[in-house]
C-alpha cells in the first residue's frame, strides 16, 4: 500500500500527498524532553518553583483526562466524516450516569452508566446526522442544549431527598482504586526538593504518575493506545476513515458507510460520556449541576490541535490540563508564564516573517511578544481576574504556531445519502 492510498481489500482508494513527514516516536520524544527542558529553565530564571512540582503535574493529570476523552471521543466520530460538537453535552449526560449509576451500584458501575448515558447523546447526534441528514453543527447544539435539560431533570427526580443529595448534586460516590509507588515516589521526592536543573524536574513527572494515580487514567491512557491502533493498523480503522475522506469512494468499493458513522458516533459519545464519568468519580466523588466546565468544547479544540491524531491530542489535552493546572495553583506561576508567552511570541513572529513569508502576521506578533515581556519586567503579579484566561491564551498560541500543519479529514461534516455514488 502507497504512503498516500487507503487499502480496502484489494483496492487502494488515493488520499490527498502528504506534503510533511509526520512526528514519530524519536521526534515526539525530543519534543517532550524539550518541553521539560523549558520548564526548568522557567523554573530557574522566574524562581516560580511550583510549575515543575509534582503535586502541579498530577493536578495537571487530573485536568487533562477529561479533556483527552472529550476530545478522543471527537476524534472517532470526525475521522468518520461526522462533526461533533455536542461532546458537551454528551459529557454532562456522562456526569450524571455515573453519578445515579456509582450512587447505587458503586463507582464501576458509575463507569459504566457514564459511558450509556454518553452513547444515547451519541445515538441522538448518530440518528439526527447519519440517518436523516441533519446538518451536523444544529445536531450538536441541540445534543448540548438537550444533555444539559436532561440532566437537569433527572437530578431533580432521582436525587432530591437523598442523603447528601439534592436538585443540583447526587450522594457522594465511592472512589475508584488508585496506586502509588511507595518507594519508588518517595525518593523521588527526596530528589524533586534538591531542586536541581532538569534532573529535579524530570523526577517531579516521574512522581507525579506514580502517586495516587487513579485506574481510570490508566484506561483513559490505554484507550489512546488502543484507538491508535484499531483506526491506523487494522482494515476495520481504514475502512472507517475512509468513510470520513471520501464516503463515495468507500461505498463503491462494498463498504456499508452508513454503518461505520453510525458505530463512530456511538463510540465518540461513550467516551465523552467516560470523561464526564471521570470528573463526577474521580475529580469530586460526587455529581454536580456544571461539572463539565465546556470541557466538551476544550477537547473538540485539543482534538484539532492534535491534527485529528491520538498522539496530538493527548500533547494538546495535556497542554490544557497544564495550564489550568498552574493557574489554579497562584497568579505567581502565571506571572512566570507572561515570559514564556513573550519568547513564544517573538519566535512565532520570526517564523511567520521568515518561513511563511507573512509580514504583518509576523511582525504584530513579535510586538504583542515585546509588549507581554515588558509586563513580565514591569509587574510582580498578574491580576487575580486575568489567570483564569491561561490555559486560553496557551493554546491559542500554539494553535497559530502549529496551523500551517493542520489537515482535517477531507469529508468531515458533509452530508452523505446511501448511494450518492451511482
Amino acid at each position: 500500500m502507497s504512503a498516500a492510498g487507503l487499502e480496502i481489500g484489494t483496492t487502494t482508494v488515493t488520499d490527498r500527498p502528504r506534503t510533511r513527514r509526520r512526528l514519530g516516536l524519536r521526534e515526539w520524544a525530543v519534543v517532550a524532553v524539550g518541553a521539560v527542558a523549558v520548564i526548568a529553565i522557567l523554573r530557574v530564571v522566574s524562581g516560580a518553583s511550583d510549575i515543575a512540582s509534582s503535586g502541579a503535574l498530577a493536578a495537571a493529570i487530573g485536568l487533562a483526562v477529561p479533556i483527552g476523552l472529550a476530545g478522543l471521543g471527537g476524534l472517532w466520530s470526525e475521522r468518520a466524516g461526522v462533526v461533533n460538537i455536542g461532546l458537551e453535552g454528551m459529557m454532562i449526560l456522562g456526569t450524571w450516569g455515573a453519578g445515579f449509576c456509582g450512587y447505587q451500584w458503586g463507582p464501576w458501575a458509575g463507569v459504566v452508566g457514564a459511558i450509556v448515558m454518553g452513547m444515547l447523546g451519541g445515538l441522538i447526534h448518530a440518528v439526527a446526522t447519519v440517518t436523516f441528514g441533519v446538518d451536523h453543527i444544529v445536531s450538536g447544539v441541540a445534543i448540548n442544549i438537550i444533555g444539559l435539560g436532561i440532566a437537569k431533570y433527572l437530578s431533580v427526580r432521582f436525587f432530591t431527598g437523598k442523603p447528601g443529595g439534592g436538585p443540583t448534586q447526587s450522594p457522594t460516590i465511592d472512589p475508584l482504586p488508585d496506586f502509588t509507588l511507595p518507594g519508588v515516589s518517595d525518593g523521588l521526592g527526596t530528589l524533586e526538593r534538591k531542586h536541581w536543573f532538569f534532573v529535579s524536574d524530570l523526577a517531579a513527572i516521574v512522581r507525579a504518575v506514580c502517586t495516587n494515580l487513579s485506574v481510570l487514567t490508566v484506561i483513559a491512557v490505554l484507550l489512546f493506545v488502543g484507538t491508535w491502533w484499531v483506526l491506523w493498523r487494522t482494515s476495520f480503522g481504514l475502512r472507517l476513515r475512509s468513510v470520513g475522506e471520501s464516503p463515495v469512494a468507500a461505498e463503491s468499493l462494498g463498504v456499508h458507510v452508513l454503518r461505520y458513522k453510525f458505530l463512530a458516533v456511538l463510540i465518540s459519545g461513550g467516551l465523552a460520556g467516560l470523561g464526564g464519568g471521570f470528573l463526577a468519580i474521580v475529580a469530586a466523588n460526587i455529581y454536580r449541576d456544571g461539572q463539565t466546565g465546556g470541557r466538551g468544547y476544550i477537547g473538540l479544540a485539543a482534538m484539532i490541535f492534535g491534527n485529528w491524531r491520538p498522539g496530538g491530542l493527548l500533547a494538546g489535552a495535556g497542554l490544557f490540563g497544564y495550564t489550568d493546572a498552574v493557574q489554579l495553583r497562584g497568579g505567581g506561576n502565571v506571572h512566570a508564564f507572561l515570559l514564556l508567552f513573550a519568547v513564544l511570541l517573538v519566535a512565532i513572529g520570526i517564523w511567520q516573517v521568515v518561513r511563511n513569508h507573512r509580514t504583518v502576521q509576523g511582525v504584530l506578533a513579535v510586538v504583542v511578544g515585546v509588549f507581554v515581556g515588558w509586563w513580565y519586567l514591569a509587574a510582580d503579579a498578574v491580576p487575580a481576574e486575568l489567570t483564569g484566561t491561561t490555559p486560553y491564551v496557551t493554546t491559542l498560541l500554539v494553535l497559530a504556531f502549529a496551523s500551517q500543519r493542520l489537515r482535517m479529514p477531507a469529508a468531515d461534516g458533509q452530508i452523505y445519502r446511501k448511494g450518492e455514488g451511482h
